[in-house]
């Protein structure tokens, strides 16, 4: 399961996505999250579907690749569902065992925050999918320009931010190894006691820790050898350029909020 891990992965391509200025997508995705929470029926979120597989599609990354990607937090969304099913009362009983009842209110809250869900974890995805870490340390340290004022070290969080999304995966797929490397030992990590599924835990989280502090020391000893030296005085080799496709990305979003608060109940 951990090799289905999207988050943080770079893929690259042509697409018309990739080629979007990393602020344009960051913008766009921080007010994708907030537009989300302004559909309330079933025609809203048909149209938030239609706009995320749009640009799934228009991206050129293979939708199956979305689908492996949602199975690592499906238990998280399915959990969340099935607490709206259970614990919001209210509308026609469509079944009841003793305490337990499931309404209709309840089933459609739970199948919307499930639709919540899947919307912004592709979203999310799309960013890194498309975006290469450099391009995201970019954008977010132009973002968080005005927060200079303040002392705020921006450069240097931008790139903090930018890099742990990008050891994400590799942490996935170290885990994946030492997972591997352990069951063939004979350790068990999915059947047994609970006491034991938790000191088998043990012999995975040891060697992980270890090599995630090799992996940032190699990190910050290549990073000096390069003369880094933080964002003071530093230029860029890389100049972000806002387009008219830019501007377009971020008009359909005011296009799409206008279509959402036209059609709420």
């Amino acid at each position: 399961m951990m090799d289905k891990m999207i988050l943080g992965r770079y893929i690259p391509g042509d697409s018309w996505l990739h080629k979007i200025d990393p602020r344009a997508k960051i913008t766009a995705v921080m007010a994708f999250i907030v537009i989300v929470f302004l559909a309330n029926n079933w025609m809203t979120y048909a149209i938030l579907f239609v706009y995320v597989l749009y640009l799934v599609l228009t991206s050129k990354v293979p939708f199956l690749f979305f689908l492996k990607g949602l199975q690592p937090i499906m238990w998280l969304i399915l959990l969340t569902l099935l607490l709206q099913v259970f614990f919001t009362q209210g509308g026609e009983v469509l079944f009841s065992f003793g305490p337990i009842k499931i309404t209709m209110l309840g089933l459609m809250n739970g199948v919307k925050m499930f639709c919540r869900f899947v919307l912004i974890v592709f979203m999310t995805t799309l960013l890194t999918l498309t975006t290469s870490p450099i391009e995201l340390t970019d954008g977010l340290e132009k973002i968080l320009a005005p927060f200079r004022i303040v002392r705020l070290p921006v450069h240097e969080l931008a790139l903090m931010l930018s890099i742990s999304l990008r050891f994400i995966p590799t942490l996935m797929d170290e885990t994946e190894k030492i997972m591997k490397a352990q069951k063939a030992r004979g350790v068990e990590f999915t059947s047994g006691k609970i006491s034991d599924r938790i000191r088998a835990i043990v012999p995975l989280l040891i060697p992980l820790f270890i090599s995630a502090f090799k992996r940032a020391e190699d990190l910050a000893i290549a990073m000096e050898a390069r003369g880094y030296r933080g964002g003071h005085g530093r230029t860029k080799f890389r100049l972000l350029k806002w387009r008219f496709s830019d501007t377009i990305l971020l008009l359909s979003l005011v296009v799409l909020t206008g279509l959402l608060l036209l059609l709420r109940n």
